[in-house]
């Protein structure tokens, strides 16, 4: 059949889909054999003769000529063995092995004597082959047809009529070989006669058929056999020669010796090819007397042949989510010895997550045994082994590359579990506060990270209002300056995601904290920083070195040593009466009180922080050494002043109503008694006290200092508006405090001209 020829539909046989074909990668396998004799029409599903196919080369004189094919499917794995029977045309004439037959036959030969010939042979079988010889018609032979065990035909010679060497010496006669097929071929020899003088015996084989056996892997030169024939002439007409006639197959494979009858090994055999030979050897004795005997060697298999390995199908590359199981190839193996040379078993190294399960035949599918991970192990080099089990074993390998592709299962994970970020307050905006990293071992875009903020809240302001990310650095800049005294830290969740599909993410807290700048002075709480109240302390004449006079309250926002507060009293009336404690603020007399020291004493203190650099700020202390406010002359004009004011008053309020009179006087009597019984105070203008345990918001009390100690606290007050005024003085908890018992009574308006001479009012420095 011509290349192209259609066999048959094979996929309306087998009930295939003919529309999946293609998908299902359909194909023609030939067993054994590296030609492609048909194929598959992949669109009609018709078996196509793909190379000639000649029934001689491939089966030789089988009767019966099998070319089996496999037709193979994936998705899923499918095999189907298709057994293609090849009929035998009338292809080849008969032939005969030389194109001149010469025989000697002696004219004593007696009528009816029979001399053998040389066979025809037709590569074809059946009717094909040869059916009968015809001989030309000559004066003194006819020709003999006979058929031999299995069929063959073969033909003799048959003296009719008695030779005369002396009138014919010579004489060609024409051999035709005839076989059975339509149309009729043919193949002649010519057979050349001489006339002999008598000989009238004939070599004789010692067996009629000779049978060896012989490896396959035989060197060149073995002896197969040695055949033998006797003749019983003597002389010439004795002497044997041996000669192939015929040999079935490749025809050059052996030798025989024509003197000695030894058969030797020409040529290369192999039993996968050639797994028999039959050879037909004829003995002649010097006049031309033959007689013939057959030679059948059977070739042994050796394993020769390693197994061959053939990827039919792969995957590649394979997502790393597969299941295990997965089939992700198709393996064949074959192996062209016979028995168990030609089994086979297939594996692979065990330190890859994959198998070969056996399927149809020599097939094995390729599959997963667990779950890949492309992080891990993104490239595998399998290496299939096929070993076959003859003797020694003989093995082969096949390395599959196999590459897995990237799924996005890894969510990115920062490099730290928290971070923290200190930044000094009064920051620029947009500087740099630290910066997150997050790690994504998928690939490309499954490991690229983008970062962001998470929604929230700092101060009830939305996060994004105090820092900002960078998407691609994950860098945390500030949007804003921050202030220590408004919040010292917060809190921002950042968000690391990938660019998979589906993306995943990851979170991380980062601490943000300020860092204190020395950028509040210090405030002082008392003596109250205001200009419009008189404030002072009364100093007993009487108070020794080391007393306390007063306290410097102050406070700072800042923290740290940045809120670390010094006194020093930078100016003085007498700079050798007072002195302040370094970091209480106390003011305390450095010796004894005399006589010539003067009445009034105005100190300026200064209150500085530690910071870098120092803030200060600055107030005024009055001091009166006096033991009775009756002494200060300035003040009894102030009483008499406001007495006459404070007359006048109650007289107008007298004439307007007695009733009302008396009852004001019922409660001046009644504020007075209460006002007595109360812990002394020192006011002026309206009764102004200085809470012992009062702090501002923000202010904090670091080591002591800034506040006034618990065992330092005193309340002192003057009143206005009643006729006298009380100044009280009441035992300090601590020794070192001044005692002072007595009472003065004098009226504020004594104090104001008194204090009009003192200097410029309290003033903060930074």
């Amino acid at each position: 059949m011509k290349q192209g020829s259609v066999i048959g539909n094979i996929a309306k046989d087998l009930g295939l889909d003919v529309s999946r074909l293609s998908a299902r990668n359909a194909r023609i396998d030939t067993e054994g054999n590296n030609k492609r004799y048909c194929d598959i029409n992949l669109s009609k599903g018709d078996l196509i003769v793909a190379e000639r196919i000649d029934r001689e080369a491939l089966c030789g004189k089988k009767v019966s000529c099998v070319l089996k094919l496999e037709l193979v499917l994936e998705n899923p794995l499918e095999l189907h063995r298709i057994s293609l029977r090849v009929q035998d045309v009338n292809d080849n004439s008969p032939l005969f092995k030389k194109d001149i037959i010469k025989m000697e036959i002696h004219e004593s030969q007696d009528k009816g004597a029979r001399f053998s010939l040389d066979e025809a042979h037709d590569a074809d079988i059946g009717e094909n082959d040869i059916k009968g010889y015809t001989l030309q018609r000559n004066d003194h032979f006819v020709l003999n047809v006979d058929t031999k065990s299995g069929g063959r035909k073969y033909c003799e010679l048959v003296l009719e009529k008695e030779l005369d060497r002396e009138h014919e010496e010579n004489m060609n006669l024409i051999l035709t070989a005839l076989d059975g097929g339509s149309p009729q071929r043919s193949g002649t020899v010519v057979i050349h006669v001489t006339v002999l003088d008598a000989n009238d015996n004939a070599p004789v084989f010692s067996q009629t058929v000779y049978k060896a056996s012989l490896p396959e892997n035989s060197p060149l030169d073995t002896v197969v056999v040695t055949v033998t024939a006797t003749d019983a002439d003597e002389g010439v007409y004795g002497e044997v020669t041996y000669e192939l006639n015929h040999v079935s197959g490749n025809g050059n494979v052996f030798s025989l010796d024509p003197k000695t009858g030894e058969v030797k090994l020409n040529g290369l055999i192999d039993y996968e090819e050639e797994s028999s030979y039959e050879i037909r050897i004829s003995a002649k004795d010097g006049l031309g007397l033959a007689s013939y005997s057959t030679l059948m060697i059977d070739i042994t298999d050796v394993n020769d042949n390693v197994p061959v390995i053939y990827l039919k199908s792969l995957t590649n590359p394979i997502p790393e989510n597969v299941p295990p199981g997965t089939e992700v190839g198709i393996i064949n193996v074959q192996d062209r010895d016979s028995d168990n040379n030609r089994q086979v078993r297939c594996s692979i190294q065990q330190n890859v997550p994959f198998k070969l399960v056996p399927s149809i035949k020599n097939y094995y599918s390729l599959v997963t045994t667990g779950q890949l991970d492309r992080e891990l192990v993104s490239d595998y080099n399998i290496t299939v082994t096929a070993t076959d089990e003859g003797s020694p074993p003989l093995s082969s390998s096949k390395s599959v590359q196999l590459s897995v592709a990237d799924v996005n299962d890894n969510p990115p994970v920062f490099e730290e579990q928290s971070y923290s970020a200190y930044v000094t307050e009064n920051n620029k905006p947009g500087s740099t506060l630290c910066s997150v990293t997050a790690r994504d071992p998928d690939w490309r875009q499954n490991g690229t990270v983008i970062y962001s903020l998470l929604p929230g809240e700092v101060n009830g302001a939305p996060v994004s209002s105090f820092v900002s990310v960078n998407g691609d650095t994950g860098v945390i800049h500030a949007v804003r300056s921050f202030d220590y005294e408004q919040f010292r830290s917060f809190k921002v969740h950042v968000m690391a995601r990938d660019n998979g599909s589906p993306p995943l993410s990851s979170n991380v807290t980062v601490s943000v904290s300020i860092t204190d700048v020395n950028d509040n002075s210090p405030q002082i709480l008392y003596p109250a920083p205001e200009g419009n109240s008189f404030m002072t302390e009364l100093v007993p004449k009487a108070a020794h070195g080391g007393s306390l006079v007063s306290k410097v309250i102050a406070v700072d926002a800042d923290s740290g040593q940045n809120a670390w507060l010094s006194y020093h009293i930078v100016k003085s009336t007498d700079p050798g009466l007072f002195t302040i404690g370094l970091h209480s603020g106390e003011i305390r007399t450095q010796r004894d009180i005399s006589e010539s020291d003067s009445m009034k004493q105005n100190l300026i203190v200064s209150v500085k922080d530690n910071g870098q650099p120092s803030l200060s700020a600055t107030c005024a202390m009055y001091l009166l050494i006096s033991d009775n406010l009756a002494e200060v002359p300035e003040l009894k004009d102030m009483s008499h002043d406001e007495n006459n004011s404070k007359l006048t008053s109650y007289l107008i309020i007298a004439l307007v109503s007695v009733s009302t009179f008396f009852l004001t006087f019922i409660i001046i009597i009644l504020g007075v008694r209460f006002c007595r019984r109360r812990k002394p105070r020192l006011l002026f203008d309206g009764a102004v006290a200085i809470p012992s345990a009062y702090l501002p918001p923000n202010y904090a009390d670091v080591d002591g200092t800034g506040t006034l100690r618990s065992t330092y606290n005193y309340d002192a007050y003057l009143t206005t508006g009643s006729r006298t005024s009380d100044f009280k003085f009441v035992t300090s908890y601590n020794d070192n405090t001044l005692p002072a018992d007595q009472t003065l009574r004098k009226s504020p308006a004594d104090f104001a001209e008194v204090f009009g001479e003192s200097d410029e009012s309290p003033e903060i420095e930074k």
